[in-house]
């Protein structure tokens, strides 16, 4: 094993500059649909890439077609899958893919997620850690998305962090390049998640009263060490995607204020 490719450490530098990111997933469609703004799929593609996005996050059919397309160079693949419809196992994601499989169909990195204190959180470790073994090998980043959110969570009563800075040493620990988490309400309880790993850290969108309160939460992140955003439905649901990326490009990649970030709405 021993240190990373250069293809690894080249692929992690496109899509995260500077060590910071600007992701958009929008792999939720297999989740559930529909889903608003997916059913517009090609614009809101080129609305994100148009204002500046760092990575997209698709699942792999998505991604041949939207590569075939655009020919852009940063789209990620998430491998871990899972509906609405699975009743119990809702959230028990499985793996449905390679790391070879999505280099061939255009990624530069692949995705896996847990979701810890589910069911089937074995199983998620597991489908993880293979796949983390099986990008090393071939030179690929892997983002782990790593949630607390199963009904079977252990979480102490003095974790501020309710469980995300686990989260992040779980990724971290089962040898994931970079991870996506949820916000944890504030910036001292974040700079533990951060402090917790020495890989990126991405917040997830979640939900907000406005998006200038999530444009706030994006700064406090990045404030608490954090590496930027891995963030959907407020970007691709949106009336102007574009814009949105400006704005959260503007307070990740130029530190800017609130303020300066809402002049680009």
């Amino acid at each position: 094993m021993g240190a990373p490719s250069p293809n690894l450490s080249s692929r992690l530098s496109r899509i995260l500059p500077g060590g910071r990111g600007v992701w958009i997933p929008m792999d939720h469609g297999l989740s559930g649909y529909p889903e608003t703004g997916l059913d517009r799929m090609d614009l809101v593609i080129d609305s994100v890439i148009e204002g500046g996005a760092d990575a997209v996050v698709l699942q792999k059919g998505v991604l041949s077609h939207q590569f075939s397309r655009t020919s852009w160079t940063n789209f990620v693949c998430h491998l871990s899958a899972s509906t609405v419809h699975g009743g119990f196992n809702s959230q028990s994601k499985v793996m449905v893919g390679s790391a070879e499989e999505a280099v061939s169909r255009g990624a530069v990195a692949v995705s896996g997620q847990v979701n810890l204190g589910d069911e089937a959180e074995p199983v998620m470790l597991h489908d993880l850690g293979l796949l983390t073994s099986e990008a090393w090998q071939i030179g690929v980043p892997t983002l782990g998305m790593v949630y607390p959110r199963g009904p079977n969570l252990s979480i102490d009563s003095s974790d501020s962090t309710r469980g995300v800075a686990h989260a992040a040493r779980v990724a971290f620990e089962i040898g994931c390049n970079v991870v996506k988490v949820p916000w944890t309400g504030s910036i001292e309880s974040f700079q533990i998640v951060t402090s917790a790993v020495p890989i990126p850290v991405l917040i997830a969108g979640g939900v907000s009263a406005s998006f200038d309160e999530t444009l706030s939460i994006v700064g406090k992140s990045i404030e608490a060490g954090g590496s930027g955003v891995c963030m959907g439905r407020q970007i691709f649901s949106s009336d102007n995607p574009s814009s949105r990326v400006r704005a959260v490009r503007a307070i990740v990649h130029e530190g800017a204020s609130l303020e300066e970030a809402q002049s680009f709405l």
